[in-house]
This record gives structure tokens, sequence and C-alpha cells, in this order.
């Protein structure tokens, strides 16, 4: 049932469809009713502000779409080479080394040996600093810099002088902790000093320089000049650090099993003269001079005379080879019966007593056999072959510290001098003698000055001949037969063909005459003696005889296995390989047999000089 008071809904439809317009501007001015002014405003801004962060954001998609699509084309679709300045420099400039005011020094293949490096030095001005503070400046720096004694530094904190020196070389955090003092007059300096990175090893050869850096000894000292004229251009010595460091090794442990005091060694190139290796015992560490003793500041290699023993009957067999005086396959002399002079008398160690031959002289070392050999071209030709030889004049080796051999004067030069010196005694010269003279022995003839500066390889040296080829091939032979079957066995190693002679020499006191049981041992060779190519030489001094050596300090026992140990290790390093022993075109050319023939025995003097007391 209808109510006719009730309105009729199609009535209100259709009313809000025909008047759409009217209805959306009565909910309008109601809403705007409802917020208020100050919504419509803020209502505004954001609408401005969102519009801007679009822009924003777009203008930013743009530029980093730019960005990576020129990082693709670059890197990906046509990467480039990087420019380079014009004239060819690169864009990287190499980082510049510290400028010094000394030259470095280095081994033949380029490993630094000594350098100058930067440093800064702390010294003060007492002048700025009251006296009354002194001590407490003192105690204040010795705390900091525990090397400084705070008593010694008192006295240089004061007084009227404006500079006082207090520490030569600071480290970075050093000189850190000084400046957080906040001292007033202390001050920094930088400067150099120089540094030796090989420690011990060829400390001899290089010397060393003074707080100033103004070179002291060694090659420091004789190219002192050129080392500071030439800051940038290093000096390439002719040591080989491997070389020098094998011979120290070596020299060092015979030392120390015959419990003797020091001892020498040198390697030297038998065709040009260059040291590759020289070695005094004992030694000091370079960086460390003033720890180091009168007796380790000593180079017995170029400063320390010795009779040479024995091994002076090598250059005795190439004077009369060299005069023609005696012939390898026909002279023999007598060893039997000992040379008498005065009360004193000249007699073989361990003698065959019999008549020998010339080989034999060398490889039983017979004393006897090498004076008897000397009569035959006699003193005045000794003394100028030995004049010819470098023997009486000092060696010319770029060292300041070399000495003159101890030799009779001329007008003193008589026979009783010719036959002791035959066998290396009553003449004193250094270890460097003996090893230039028998490289030139056995390299051909040819002496050369020794250098410690390396040479033009393929560029031959000047030299002076003073054996004919024939006579130093026949000393090879003899030389090597001195290692195959006399007292320089122990210096064999397979494959390299040594060949030398060993020396033992009684050592003379303060007031002469032979001190008893204190020797020098030495061994001086070449190798390989079918191609020589290096020459060494090892020396004990006073050594003493151990269980191994069944009693004996001779050469034969101390020297020569030496020698051999350094051979061995260092013959691979210099490049050379070991050939067949038994190769028979080298043991032809090598060998000469112990007795290759026998004579009667030559007549001799009746009376003779002796070597030492009998």
């Amino acid at each position: 049932m209808n109510d006719p008071a009730a309105p009729d809904p199609n009535a209100t439809i259709a009313y809000q469809l025909r008047e759409p317009v009217q209805a959306a501007r009565v909910a309008d001015h109601r809403t705007a009713a409802r917020l208020g002014q100050p919504d419509l405003a803020r209502r505004a801004v954001l609408e401005r502000s969102r519009g801007r962060l679009v822009m924003a954001a777009a203008g930013f998609g743009l530029l980093y779409g730019a960005v990576a699509l020129k990082a693709t084309i670059a890197t990906v679709i046509d990467p480039r080479e990087p420019r380079r300045p014009a004239g060819g420099v690169a864009a990287a400039a190499p980082r510049p080394e510290p400028a010094t005011a000394r030259a470095p020094i280095t081994d033949r293949n380029g490993e630094i040996l000594a350098v100058s490096l930067p440093v800064t030095a702390l010294y003060a001005n007492p002048t700025q600093i009251p006296p009354a503070e002194a001590p407490d400046v003192a105690r204040r720096l010795a705390r900091v810099l525990p090397q400084l004694d705070a008593n010694r530094l008192v006295p240089r904190l004061m007084g009227d002088r404006q500079f006082s020196y207090l520490a030569r070389a600071l480290t970075p955090r050093e000189k850190q902790a000084v400046n957080d003092l906040g001292i007033a007059g202390l001050h920094f300096e930088e400067g150099e000093r120089r540094y030796y990175p090989q420690g011990r090893a060829a400390v001899h050869v290089l010397g060393n320089v003074d707080v100033d850096g103004a070179g002291l000894s060694g090659m420091e000292r004789y190219h002192d000049e050129r080392l500071r004229a030439r800051p940038n251009d290093p000096l390439r010595t002719a040591i080989d650090i491997r070389v020098q460091l094998a011979l120290r090794d070596g020299v060092a442990k015979a030392i120390e099993d015959f419990s003797g005091i020091g001892g020498a060694g040198v390697v030297l190139d038998i065709n040009t003269a260059e040291v590759l290796a020289m070695v005094s015992l004992p030694d000091y560490d370079a960086g460390d001079i003033g720890a180091a003793s009168q007796d380790q500041r000593f180079n017995r290699v170029t400063v320390g005379t010795y009779e040479p023993g024995s091994t002076f009957k090598l250059l005795t067999a190439s004077a009369a080879l060299e005069y023609g005086t005696a012939n390898v396959y026909s002279s023999s002399f007598d060893a039997a019966h000992p040379i008498r002079f005065g009360r004193f008398t000249i007699t073989d160690y361990k003698g065959k007593n019999r008549v020998i031959t010339f080989p034999e002289v060398l490889a039983y070392s017979s004393n006897l056999g090498a004076a008897h050999m000397a009569q035959t071209f006699g003193p005045q030709r000794q003394r100028e072959f030995l004049g010819r030889m470098g023997m009486l004049s000092r060696q010319g080796i770029e060292l300041t510290e070399t000495a003159l051999p101890m030799v009779p004067p001329a007008s003193g030069w008589k026979e009783i001098n010719m036959l002791t010196i035959s066998y290396g005694h009553g003449i004193a010269v250094t270890p460097l003698h003996v090893v230039n003279g028998i490289a030139a022995v056995a390299n051909g003839g040819v002496l050369r000055t020794p250098t410690l500066l390396a040479q033009p390889p393929g560029v031959p040296r000047e030299g002076t001949r003073v054996l004919s080829e024939r006579t130093s091939e026949t000393m090879r032979r003899l030389m090597r037969l001195v290692v195959t079957d006399g007292s320089g066995k122990g210096a064999d190693v397979p494959g390299y063909f040594v060949g030398g002679k060993t020396g033992t020499a009684q050592k003379t006191g303060p007031r002469g005459g032979y001190l008893p049981n204190k020797r020098i041992a030495a061994f001086v060779g070449a190798f390989p003696m079918n191609a020589p190519r290096y020459a060494i030489y090892v020396m004990v001094d006073e050594p003493n005889p151990n269980a191994r050596s069944h009693g004996y300090a001779t050469a034969g026992w101390v020297a020569a296995p030496a020698a051999g140990t350094v051979i061995s290790r260092i013959a691979p390093v210099l490049g050379m390989v070991p050939e067949n022993p038994q190769d028979p075109a080298i043991v032809q050319a090598i060998t000469i047999p112990l007795q290759p023939g026998r004579a009667a025995p030559r007549p001799t003097a009746a009376a003779a000089p002796a070597a030492r007391p009998a």
C-alpha cells in the first residue's frame, strides 16, 4: 500500500540526473567550506613541488644516461689507447730518486755494494737554550733517543757556539718524537749517510767514508773525487758478490777448522786481471767502522807481506825454463844431501832422499831441488826475473792500502839470498803479488796489473809478456801434476782440472828469526788448466793441527782443501760446466809424467844458506 505523502524516489533520481552540474557545485561549495583557506594554499604548494621533483628526476636521469652511454662507448664499443703528450714522453713520469752527493758502488752485475741515502741530523743552537735548562733538555732528549747519553749531551747544549751536532741520522719516527718535545734551540738538518747493504762482504775493497762523506779507505778513498763529481753514475767494480761470499765462507771455515788467527783469499780473472773477490779475515761490518779493531781493518791481501813459501817454486821453475838452464824432460837435481851453510842447513820436509826429476821438485815441493834449480841461472837473473814478474814493486791496484815487498837490496842479492828465495824464504810479498804472478805463469805468459774495476767484455786488456807461451804451457802441466800427484791433491775438483802449488812458510818474529809453530799455509792455483780462466789464492794465518789433519797444519791439509771447496762453489756460478775428467784430448794437453827421464845428478855447491834452523 502506497503512502501518498511519501516522496517519489524516481523523482529524486531524475532530479539528480537533470541537474549534475548544480549538484557538483553544491558539493564543491560544501568541501571548500569544510577545508578553509590555509589548506587550499598548502595543497597548491604541494602540487608545484611535485612538478619540480618530476622535472629534476627527469634531468638527472638524462645526465646519468649520457654518462653511462659515454662509458659504454669508451670501454666496450670503441675503446681507445690513452693519449700521450707531444714528443713521446710518457704521461706518468717516473718518481725522481733523492739527490745525493756521492755515487753508488756496485758489483760487476749491478748489485749495490755502497749507496748514499738521505737522512735527518739533529743539532742544537746552545745560545737559544738557557744554561739552567740544559740538563733537563738532555734528559728529555735521552728519553726519546735512547742511543744518546744525557750526561754527554749537557756540554753540547751549553756554551756560546751556535751549532752542535747531537745525532747524525734520525729515523722519521725519532724526528717526530724530538719535534713533539717542542724544545727551542733544537733544529734539524737534511743530509745523507753511506750504507753498505752487503755488510761485511768486500769491506776491505770498498773501504769507508767519514761523517762528512769523504773517503777514508779502500775504493771510497781511491775514487773519492770521481764518486763526488758524478753522483748519478754508479762506480761498477769487478767484484762478483756471489763469488765474494763463497770465498769468504771458504776462508772463514778453514780458519775455524784449524784455529787460525786470520786468513786471506783472492779470485782473479786470469786473462784480464779483474779481481772478482778479495777477502781478508777478520773483517768488520762496513756500516760500523767505529767498532772495528786495528786487526779487523788490516787488509791481509794488499798490505800484509808474508814469506810465500813453496808457492814461489813455480816462479823458480818458470825462470829455469825461460832461461833454458833446465829442461823438464831431462834435468834432475840432488835431493839426497842437505845443503849446509855455517850452522844452518837446508833440508826437505819429508824429502825423497834421492835424485829427483824436474817435475818431482814441484810435485814433492823439494827445497833442495828448487835451490839447485836456482843455481842454474844465478842471483842476478833471479832478481831480474822476479822484477819482471812484479815481485819487487807495489801492485798498481785501485786501493791506497798497498805494501811494498820486503826484498834484499840489489847490492845485497847474493847467492845466499838466491837459494832461500828459490823456495820462498828471505823475501816477503803480499798475497796479491803471488796470485797475480801465477796468473801470468798460467795464462800464456802475460802479466797484467790487477784491477778492481769491471772491464768491457770481449776487449783484450793490455799487458806485458814475461814468459813465452811454450814455458807457460809446460808450467800448466806441472801445476796440474802438483794437484794430481803432489801436495795439492786437496784442491782437486772433478771436471775443472785445477792446477797450483801449496806453500807453508814459518813466520818471523819482531826481532828477526823464525817463530816455532807459527806458520802461513797457502795455496795458489788456476782452473781449468786446459783453458785457464780464473786464478785463486787461499791463505790461513797461524793454523793449528786438528784431529782430521793427523797432527799436520801444512798447506796441503789446510789451504788446498779450502781452495777446492771454493772452486766447487764458484765455478757453476761463473757459468762453467765440468768437463769429462777422462777426455783424452784434455788429459793429453795437461799431463806430464813425474819421471819423464832420469839423468845423473848435477854437481852442487858445498855450501849454501839456511832458510831456518835445522
